[in-house]
């Protein structure tokens, strides 16, 4: 076997092998045997990729250093995610969550093969491919004995110059807002639907407010507290048939069966008579067996949406102040 054959058939294999674990758990049928957001799929499945291409590579070129061990075993997980998009199996939003996983699983599943292969130089090869059954054997006992659900918390707050009265005019009713006046964010960049605008049927407790987001987006946000000039909190009434299938990847989807936002409010706080702080709070719960990694993921997306419309809401406020004023 040429080192170029090693190379073709470790990335084809690679890749194969993750679409087959991806066509695979998305059979209704087998699910109770495996489903796409478990830490098998996250981070074995990507692991046995790596190991299939620089097992492969190793086979010809035992001598391969540690760096093309690391690097090399990103090709296959290249290719695999981008016949997912191509093929519409996964949107951009998820892909972007679960590259650095990925790469670092297959990175470690690289090395543990070109270690395996210099260890077991003499003995059957052949044997080492027993690795790739590992996530069809880790997948139904972390379904059936692992049980992950998490609530917390993401704030965020912004200096106005503006007193709370002019902040609180933009609160409860949003007009349209204009592409100009949300900043570029990393979580727009991968996907991520931007607001466009929020009306209220009414004022006080037991009001709804519906917020409106690019993609057809909608949802409500029922208010449980109403203190004027001071604090608006809502509980989240998230209907996910109402949200279309292409403008959130279904497993990343609002009020869905993994993330739900389920409450949050704006706090307003007086600096001084011209000076107010605004605070946005969401509670989020998450129902996927990530862990801290799906953690971070939900608050680099929750802070990238609440220091955009905090933002909007203080260029809005001091636009306001000074109209009053003048």
């Amino acid at each position: 076997m040429t080192e170029k054959f090693a190379r073709h058939l470790g990335i084809v294999l690679g890749a194969l092998y993750g679409l087959g674990f991806r066509l695979l758990w998305e059979v209704e049928a087998l699910q109770s045997l495996g489903s796409l957001v478990t830490l098998s799929f996250m981070f074995l499945v990507p692991f046995v990729i790596g190991f299939i291409r620089i097992y492969c590579q190793c086979r010809v070129t035992p001598s391969l250093s540690y760096t093309k061990m690391i690097t090399l075993a990103w090709q296959p997980i290249f290719v695999f995610l981008l016949v997912s998009v191509v093929t519409l199996l996964e949107g951009s939003i998820c892909v972007a969550m679960a590259l650095p996983a990925f790469m670092l699983c297959a990175s470690l599943g690289g090395l543990a093969a070109g270690l395996c292969v210099r260890l077991m130089h003499r003995k059957k090869r052949g044997a080492l491919f027993s690795i790739v059954v590992l996530p069809v054997i880790v997948a139904p006992l972390e379904l059936h004995f692992l049980t992950s659900s998490a609530t917390y918390v993401i704030e965020d707050s912004i200096d106005i110059n503006a007193p709370a009265a002019a902040v609180w005019r933009q609160l409860a009713t949003v007009s349209t807002i204009e592409s100009n006046e949300l900043p570029t964010t990393f979580s727009s960049l991968i996907g991520v639907p931007k607001p466009i605008a929020a009306d209220m049927s009414g004022q006080g407790v037991g009001a709804v407010r519906t917020s409106h987001w690019q993609k057809q987006v909608q949802f409500n946000e029922v208010i449980t507290s109403w203190i004027e000039n001071q604090q608006m909190t809502y509980r989240f009434d998230i209907d996910p048939e109402r949200i279309p299938d292409n403008a959130l990847d279904k497993h990343v989807k609002l009020g869905g069966e993994y993330f739900a936002p389920l409450d949050g409010g704006y706090f307003i706080e007086v600096l001084d008579s011209k000076r107010s702080r605004l605070t946005l709070r969401t509670r989020v719960e998450d129902n996927t067996h990530f862990g801290l990694y799906s953690r971070l993921w939900g608050e680099v997306i929750f802070h990238d949406f609440h220091t955009s419309l905090l933002q909007l809401m203080k260029t809005r406020a001091q636009a306001d102040f000074a109209e009053h004023q003048s």
